[in-house]
């Protein structure tokens, strides 16, 4: 028995690496998740390359060329005080792309962790978690955030700690969930019931079963974290001048768009382009992994 139990996780493994394999044809044949792909890996390079890309300082101010409109000096145009706006787009996609990956990272981390521990050890260990996750998912997201940002005071690293925060429930009842089923899988209650070790069932079984929803959600789950640090700092919970933050600069922005309309417009273009390559990879990858969503060739 105990020799067929290592042959169920052989086979366990193998038809894990044939899934990953199938997911990223699936991926290659597609059309949504090659444009999305593009579009954050353009960023991702504008991001590394930024002091080689921006052809000004983003943060310098040149008060005699202020809300200077688009032309082959400045792009973009300037801001009302004479910063080039192209420059701080540029820079702008290294502050999107540290939120997104620190929040994603951390909430993937500990709603994990958390998701999998009450889905396993079940009883009041379950009850605790799930009971703490449901207070935070009772309200909306971004009036949370606001709460917690606001407490902590205004600035970058408090808004991402109010996301993180805000966050981490759902990684963890969609960790919980695949657990739960994991559990009642033959082979599981067999390993079980032979003594192997919580262990080495956990690390060996349930943690890379439960990487594909975890993907799923955490791609969805790019653009909507972008989303929310824009809107807080926006409204001046999160990055301060002279922070070249898109959010913020649209902010700034917003006081002259009726007669210097690239001042936001360009902020706002890139958060857009930004969000929908994010989505586009998001929808996707969720089209590739999800079982319910797959179709027969």
């Amino acid at each position: 028995m105990h020799l067929s139990i290592l042959e169920s996780g052989t086979e366990e493994k193998r038809s894990r690496n044939s899934e990953w394999r199938r997911v990223v044809r699936g991926l290659r044949k597609s059309p949504l998740a090659v444009l999305g792909s593009v579009i954050i890996g353009i960023l991702i390079a504008i991001a590394i390359f930024a002091p080689f890309l921006a052809p000004y300082s983003p943060t310098k101010m040149r008060l005699s060329e202020r809300l200077s409109p688009p032309s082959s000096r400045h792009i973009f145009g300037t801001d009302d005080v004479g910063r080039d706006i192209l420059s701080r787009v540029i820079y702008g996609s290294r502050i999107s792309l540290r939120i997104c990956t620190v929040v994603v990272g951390l909430t993937i981390g500990i709603g994990t962790i958390l998701g999998v521990t009450a889905g396993y050890l079940g009883g009041w260990v379950d009850e605790l978690i799930m009971r703490i996750s449901d207070v935070f998912l009772a309200f909306p997201a971004l009036i949370l955030a606001m709460a917690i940002a606001a407490a902590l005071g205004p600035s970058l690293e408090n808004v991402i700690l109010a996301m993180v925060v805000i966050w981490w429930p759902r990684y963890a009842r969609v960790a919980r969930g695949q657990v739960l089923v994991l559990r009642e899988i033959d082979y599981m209650v067999a390993a079980k019931a032979i003594g192997i070790s919580g262990g080495r069932t956990f690390i060996h079984h349930i943690l890379p079963n439960c990487i594909s929803p975890i993907i799923i959600q955490a791609t969805l789950d790019l653009g909507e974290v972008l989303l929310t640090a824009a809107t807080l700092s926006f409204i001046g919970f999160g990055a301060q001048p002279p922070t070249p933050e898109w959010g913020a600069m649209i902010s700034l922005g917003r006081n002259y768009l009726r007669d210097n309309w690239w001042y936001a417009t360009f902020p706002g273009l890139a958060i857009l382009i930004t969000v929908m390559g994010f989505n586009l990879l998001g929808d996707a990858a969720r089209d590739v992994l999800d079982p319910r969503l797959r179709r027969s060739p």
